[in-house]
């Protein structure tokens, strides 16, 4: 499991856990019924406090992503991946939406804005996704 931690994101280091398990969860890369690792082993895998990944682990456990099975661990719950897929979209609408927002009280017109959407989107199309997707990915290009 690969985790990429911002320190100097606005984002709390636990939240930051928190969205990447659901991410990965959503795009199928941690599936229903698999083990994460324990606090010790992915404090230790991404140089945390073992009680930022605990925090970690609560709310996701709260969020009835995780849950425990006794003698076992964490494993990720059968349910979680309709949840997290609603959650990734919902974030990720929401930052999008903050951007384009920011550049049309900047000024700038619609046909700039979708200019520098399509530049961006057409070089990152050219890259590997950090999260491989495991359904097919929508290639429509309106």
């Amino acid at each position: 499991m690969f985790f990429s931690i911002d320190v100097h994101s606005d984002v709390a280091i636990y939240l930051q856990l928190v969205r990447q398990v659901k991410f990965a969860i959503a795009a199928g890369t941690i599936r229903p019924g698999q083990l994460l690792p324990s606090v010790r082993s992915l404090s230790n895998q991404v140089a945390l406090n073992p009680n930022t990944v605990a925090r970690a682990f609560n709310q996701l456990q709260a969020d009835g992503v995780i849950e425990t099975l006794r003698g076992r661990g964490m494993v990720v719950r059968d349910d979680a991946v309709q949840l997290c897929r609603s959650e990734r979209e919902s974030v990720l609408n929401e930052r999008i939406g903050a951007v384009l927002a920011e550049a049309w009280h900047a000024g700038l017109a619609k046909k700039q804005i979708k200019t520098f959407v399509d530049a961006h989107l057409g070089q990152l199309c050219e890259t590997e996704p950090a999260v491989l997707a495991t359904a097919p990915v929508d290639d429509d290009d309106p």
